[in-house]
């Protein structure tokens, strides 16, 4: 296509229809014409005209036609992009409007990792619920670096994690909730514990249970064997959910690396043995996490708020019951993310 002046702002906002935006989401999805016809509901001749008016309309080639799929440009990307957001926020706002209609209390879409997930943010969300009955909360676990997109698309509000990358400052509020320790652990009778002092050594000699590469408890897994110059294990199988962990841990004889908050409890009922290894360096504080320059929404202000109670009161409570080794678990690093 060739270059053309660019149509004035005004002029492109006349003409482009939310049946444009729908379009370059989903293609940008499934990177095939008939496949997002077929999503649309509407037929491959029609998706590939309405294709044609966006690039017409902005003058720029957005996908280049390939034999099995489509292929976005640069501008392609960036045009998917937007086009998802807009998607993204006319969907919000159309749910949250009937539910306020209805006479609901409005709609929260929260993101949060493993740890914080299973205290401060279970926690918070019950907290509010009991001040807002009808309001209605989506839950959404993942690991920082993923939530982190959805947060940036406005497929979260709030994002209780961590920040993963330095250009994220620039888009995003961060306020520390907590520290995160670690332990490692095991099923109830597992061999290790009974031994009186058990050491890293004596870990490797066993499978484990892992997160995937990219998170920070991975990275902390891999330098604190790499410290005590063990470079290999028996066997691990890799997997970013605590669910499928903790099914694994009470099943085999398998070792796991898992942030304390999430596994106090199953250690405290006898349901995993915590293994008495010290593990010397820690996470970041993870916290709240949200978008610059956005005007907050009365629930999203009030569930904030509940978030730094539970925060607080949880620290106080842990500081008190923390034997001295989990006081160890705790020294700082260069800082991690998950």
């Amino acid at each position: 296509m060739s270059r053309q002046a660019v149509a004035p702002p005004s002029s492109v906002l006349a003409r482009l229809r939310f049946r444009h935006l729908q379009l370059l989401d989903v293609l940008g999805r499934t990177r095939n014409l008939r496949a997002a016809a077929e999503q649309l509901h509407i037929t491959q001749p029609a998706a590939t005209k309405i294709l044609s008016d966006i690039e017409g309309m902005l003058q720029a080639k957005l996908f280049e036609r390939l034999p099995r799929d489509m292929c976005p440009t640069d501008l392609g990307l960036f045009a998917v992009r937007y086009a998802s957001t807009a998607v993204a926020d006319l969907g919000k706002f159309v749910s949250e409007l009937e539910t306020l209609r209805a006479g609901g209390h409005g709609h929260l879409t929260v993101g949060a990792i493993s740890a914080s997930a299973a205290q401060v943010v279970t926690a918070g969300i019950r907290e509010i619920l009991q001040k807002r009955p009808r309001l209605v909360i989506r839950l959404v676990e993942q690991s920082s670096d993923q939530l982190a997109v959805w947060l940036e698309e406005k497929k979260l509000d709030i994002m209780v994690g961590r920040l993963t990358e330095p250009r994220q400052q620039a888009i995003f509020d961060f306020e520390v909730l907590s520290p995160e320790p670690v332990w490692v652990v095991c099923k109830p009778d597992h061999p290790l514990l009974a031994q009186a002092r058990p050491e890293l050594a004596d870990l490797a000699e066993w499978p484990w249970i892992l997160y995937p590469p990219a998170t920070a408890i991975r990275q902390l897994f891999e330098e604190t064997f790499a410290a005590a110059g063990i470079r290999s294990l028996v066997g691990m199988v890799e997997t970013p959910s605590i669910f499928s962990t903790l099914e694994l841990l009470q099943a085999t004889e398998m070792l796991s690396l898992q942030p304390r908050a999430a596994v106090e409890k199953y250690v405290g009922q006898g349901l995993l043995g915590r293994v008495p290894v010290p593990i010397r360096r820690a996470m970041t504080s993870y916290g709240i996490v949200t978008r610059k320059n956005e005007l907050r929404s009365e629930a999203m202000d009030a569930f904030v708020e509940i978030l730094r109670t539970v925060a607080r009161q949880q620290g106080t409570a842990g500081d008190a019951m923390a034997p001295v080794q989990d006081r160890d678990d705790s020294a700082t690093i260069a800082p991690m993310h998950r």
